[in-house]
């Protein structure tokens, strides 16, 4: 297993604050060279998966979000997940729970057909169970995910990273398609082969990128594998909440650093969250001390997750 050092983690810090920031200014802020930046970030993405991402945030660019789980049997799982991952409206994909059990990330637009909900899921004998789930409102996730990433800079390097974003921002047309497409294929691609990509002058892809990222309408997302980080122990939690007390048990869940995703969601659990541990035994820990405090919390499911198929975008 890849192992970071001080540099790996400012570097991986750096870009969660700012995926497009320039490698000589993270060096600046970092003490360190241009050269030595670029290194670590290409040696990153060879041993670590670490990918930058352009994404639309679903809310702001129109689009409904769902959680699919299929219940499949051993010997068809993983056949059927890399099916589904190869459809440009699955996000993100996770085969769980002894193998048998997958659940996938679908951005539909909001007046959609729901293809993928309702017809086109393949229909076979291996599938034994299907539930759809809509999240409702993302509490924590996307641009502000995991923080288990997010602690080798102090204040000072924090702030001088951390892009201002002024400006009511733009919503996202068709004619941002192909932008979109070559962003979600690298965030960091420079603005000549952006410019290449949609037929625009690389002045008119600056502006607009500028214009998408001041109201959030398009994050850079930073992808990594967890365990370099520390986290080999991964798990989905479907909690049932009082729906009063929902929002306060959603939004103190969100402040927890074991957590990438919190989120409210629709079925009979109102609350579902991504968990990264270090193993099994500090999930155990974080199960009955963080989340058993929490008496709000009326049921909850605890489901493994044994391998990503398929993280934000296609590779």
């Amino acid at each position: 297993m890849t192992t970071l050092d001080d540099v790996d983690r400012a570097l991986v810090h750096a870009l969660h604050l700012d995926g497009r920031a320039p490698f000589t200014k993270i060096g600046d802020v970092l003490g360190v060279s241009t050269q030595t930046v670029a290194r670590r970030y290409r040696r990153l993405r060879e041993e670590a998966s670490l990918r930058v991402v352009g994404l639309p945030d679903p809310q702001r660019a129109g689009q409904a979000e769902w959680m699919v789980r299929l219940t499949a049997t051993p010997h068809t799982a993983q056949d059927l997940a890399q099916a589904l991952a190869r459809r440009a409206d699955t996000a993100w994909i996770k085969l769980m729970s002894g193998g048998t059990e997958i659940c996938v990330n679908v951005h539909t637009p909001a007046a959609s057909d729901h293809a993928l909900l309702l017809r086109d899921i393949p229909r076979t004998a291996s599938i034994t169970a299907v539930s759809a789930h809509q999240l409702l409102h993302r509490y924590f996730g996307g641009p502000t995910a995991w923080l288990g990433r997010a602690n080798a800079l102090d204040a000072a390097q924090i702030a001088a990273l951390t892009p201002v974003r002024p400006g009511p921002g733009k919503p996202l047309t068709r004619e941002d398609d192909a932008l979109m497409a070559a962003l979600q294929r690298d965030g960091r691609t420079g603005l000549a082969e952006l410019a290449a990509a949609t037929g625009w002058s690389p002045a008119t892809v600056a502006r607009r990128l500028a214009d998408l990222q001041a109201g959030g309408t398009v994050f850079f997302d930073l992808e990594i594998a967890p365990e370099p980080l520390g986290a080999t122990t991964q798990a989905l939690l479907w909690m049932a909440v009082a729906p009063a007390r929902l929002d306060r048990v959603a939004r103190t869940l969100a402040t927890h650093p074991e957590l990438a995703l919190v989120a409210a969601t629709t079925g009979p659990a109102n609350l579902v969250a991504l968990a990264l541990c270090p193993d099994a035994a500090a999930l155990h820990r974080y199960l009955t001390r963080r989340l058993g405090a929490l008496d709000a919390i009326r049921t909850l499911e605890t489901a493994p997750v044994l391998r990503t198929v398929k993280a934000a975008a296609s590779r």
